[in-house]
């Protein structure tokens, strides 16, 4: 079992500051237009400031029918590429908005100084929306700040996150695709709420679980599963995502099966602030 070997575009400045510009102030409306016109509903105010740094590692994910680098994932990470948990531990209930909108501009603004031309996949935390409308301003901002495309953008959310209220986050991913974001469900079969999820609302991606990848190539009843949510996602039209792919006979299998998108350390590890290259090799 091993990856394939990568180059990679190291991001030339020093850690990127961690906290969100604040909005410029209302637009108009309409996509971007037009979440600038509703107000905010004054939560945000109460939001305390960070108090510790981070920034980003990016991985790619493949699109293997036509061998190329189909988007990249950031996934947060400490300043001196400390774990993503060691982050995800400072954040509470306090600093839980202000680190959200912090990770939506940090990431824009990184993705753009390594210039990024593929899919840029930010996580986001659903409870720490308030007003869909009202808080997607500074994600706007930071588009255009740093001359990213929004329609680049794709907002994914993980299955098993803890969302406090359901009608909330579909109401958030309706809004986001309306203003021209693409939307994911990460980590799909790992939670209790997937297929009710999927009933509600259809994302762009679903991006089956990786404990549902490992070994799928010898596992029958994962098998079963993942060809049922392949069989499913087609009837919805909904694109497939592979997560955590390690090894040629998980990438065979699932290419077999029709997945098309992929993401894994077989294809390339996250880089630290910095865009990974695939191997050619890993196609074959």
């Amino acid at each position: 079992m091993g990856s394939a070997q990568i180059a990679v575009v190291p991001l030339q400045s020093s850690a990127l500051p961690f906290a969100a510009p604040a909005p410029a102030g209302p637009r108009e409306s309409g996509s971007p237009s037009e979440a600038n016109r509703m107000p905010g509903c004054g939560r945000c105010k109460d939001a305390a400031a960070l108090d510790f740094e981070f920034t980003f590692a990016y991985q790619p994910i493949v699109r293997l029918s036509t061998r190329s680098v189909y988007a990249h994932e950031a996934l947060v990470r400490g300043p001196n590429g400390e774990s993503a948990a060691s982050v995800l531990a400072q954040v509470n209930d306090d600093t839980r908005y202000s680190f959200d909108q912090a990770c939506r501009v940090q990431a824009i603004r990184g993705a753009a100084a390594l210039g990024m031309q593929e899919f840029l996949s930010i996580n986001f935390l659903p409870n720490a929306v308030y007003q869909p409308k009202a808080c997607i301003q500074s994600t706007f901002e930071a588009a255009r700040t740093y001359g990213f495309p929004i329609e680049r953008i794709i907002f994914e959310v993980t299955e098993g996150e803890q969302v406090q209220d359901r009608p909330h986050l579909v109401n958030i991913f309706r809004e986001y695709s309306r203003f021209g974001f693409r939307t994911a469900i990460d980590d799909f079969g790992a939670g209790y709420a997937g297929l009710s999820l999927l009933s509600e609302y259809q994302p762009d991606i679903v991006k089956i679980d990786m404990e549902l990848v490992r070994d799928v190539d010898r596992n029958l009843p994962k098998q079963a599963i993942v060809r049922g949510i392949l069989s499913m996602c087609q009837a919805l039209d909904v694109h497939v995502l592979a997560e955590g792919i390690e090894t040629i006979a998980e990438r065979d299998f699932l290419r077999d099966a029709g997945v098309d998108l992929m993401q894994g350390y077989f294809f390339c590890k996250p880089a630290f602030k910095a865009l990974g290259r695939i191997d050619p090799a890993a196609f074959d």
